[in-house]
C-alpha cells in the first residue's frame, strides 16, 4: 500500500510537470514550423490543460481499466467547474465575456449532453468514441473560424497573448518537446499502476479511484495556474482554461480511451457522474447569465460551487 501511495504521489508530480514542458515544447515547434499563433494557443490551452488526463486515460484503456479513463474525465470535469472555477471566483468574481456566453458556454453544454446519450446504453463502443473524436475535430475548427472572423474575442486574444508569450529557441522546443513526451509516458504509467494498486487494497473500484485520486492529482496544476491567474486579474483566461478542459476531457479523453478499449461503462457512471457533470455545466451557464447583464461568477456562487463539489465527493467515498 505504502509503494503504490508513493508511486502515485510521485506519477502526479512528475507528470504534472513533464505535462507542462512538453506542451511548452509542442506549442513551440508548432510556431517554428509556421502554425498561426491562434491555433497554437488552442494547443496551449486545449491540449496542454488536459494533457496530464489524456495521457493517463490512455495508459488506463489500454492497460485494460477503462474506467479509470472514464473517471478520469469525468471527475476532472467536475473539479474543474467545482473547485477550479469556484476557488478562482472566491478569490476574484470571474468575468464572463460575451462571446464566451454565446458560443463557447453552448458549446460545452452540447457536448455534455451528446456524451450522455452516447453512453446512455451503459457502454462506449468504437463508433462512440469516433463520434465523440469527430466532434473534438469540429469544434476545434469551429472555435478557432469564430475566433478568426470575430476581432474582439477576449478568449482568442488570450490564447493568441499566451502563444506568443512562448519563447524557447528551436533547440530548446525540440529539446522540451522530446523530453516531456518521454516523462509524460514513464509517469503516467506509473500513476496509473499505483493508483490501481490503491483501488485493489481500499477495494474501491477504478471508477472511484479515477474521479478521486486520479481526477485530483490531474486538475492540481490547473487549481494552481488558475488562482494565479485570478490573482493577476486574469481569471478570464481560467474559464477559457476550464472550458477547453472539459470540452477536451469529454471528446478526446473519453474519445480516445473508447477507440484504444470500447467497454461498458458502469451504472455509477451513467446514473451519478455524467448527469452530475452536466448539472455542475447548467450551473456554470446559469451563473454566467444571472443576473442578466452583470458578465461575472460572484464569489457567492463560487462558494456554492464548492460546496457542491464537496457534497459529490461525500457521495463517490460514501458509495465507495
Amino acid at each position: 500500500m505504502i509503494v503504490a501511495v508513493i508511486a502515485t504521489v510521485v506519477g502526479l508530480a512528475a507528470l504534472a510537470w513533464s505535462a507542462d514542458r512538453f506542451v511548452d515544447g509542442a506549442a513551440a515547434v508548432a510556431r517554428y514550423l509556421g502554425m498561426p499563433a491562434l491555433l497554437v494557443g488552442m494547443l496551449v490551452i486545449g491540449f496542454g490543460t488536459s494533457a496530464p488526463e489524456l495521457v493517463v486515460s490512455a495508459f488506463a484503456a489500454a492497460g485494460g481499466q477503462p474506467e479509470l479513463a472514464f473517471g478520469n474525465a469525468m471527475g476532472s470535469n467536475i473539479a474543474n467547474i467545482g473547485l477550479i472555477l469556484g476557488v478562482t471566483a472566491v478569490v476574484t468574481p470571474v468575468v464572463v465575456h460575451r462571446g464566451i456566453l454565446r458560443k463557447e458556454l453552448p458549446a460545452l453544454l452540447g457536448v455534455t449532453v451528446l456524451l450522455g446519450i452516447l453512453t446512455f446504453d451503459k457502454g462506449v463502443s468504437r463508433i462512440d468514441a469516433l463520434i465523440l473524436l469527430v466532434v473534438l475535430v469540429a469544434v476545434i475548427a469551429w472555435s478557432i473560424s469564430q475566433a478568426r472572423r470575430s476581432a474582439d474575442d477576449a478568449l482568442a486574444k488570450d490564447v493568441e497573448a499566451e502563444a506568443v508569450a512562448l519563447s524557447l529557441s528551436r533547440k530548446a522546443a525540440w529539446r522540451w518537446l522530446g523530453v516531456g513526451l518521454v516523462l509524460m509516458v514513464v509517469s503516467s504509467r506509473l500513476l496509473v499502476w499505483g493508483a490501481v494498486g490503491i483501488a485493489e487494497r481500499l477495494g474501491w473500484s477504478d471508477l472511484v479511484i479515477g474521479l478521486t485520486v486520479v481526477a485530483l492529482g490531474t486538475s492540481a496544476p490547473e487549481l494552481a495556474s488558475s488562482i494565479a491567474a485570478a490573482r493577476k486579474g486574469e481569471n478570464d483566461l481560467a474559464l477559457g482554461n476550464v472550458i477547453g478542459s472539459n470540452l477536451f476531457n469529454s471528446l478526446g479523453v473519453v474519445g480516445l480511451a473508447g477507440v484504444i478499449s470500447p467497454a461498458a461503462v458502469s451504472a455509477d457512471l451513467v446514473n451519478r457522474d455524467i448527469p452530475v457533470v452536466l448539472l455542475f455545466t447548467v450551473a456554470l451557464v446559469v451563473f454566467a447569465v444571472w443576473p442578466l447583464g452583470k458578465g461575472r461568477i460572484t464569489r457567492i456562487e463560487g462558494g456554492l460551487l464548492i460546496a457542491a463539489y464537496a457534497a459529490y465527493m461525500v457521495l463517490v467515498f460514501t458509495s465507495a
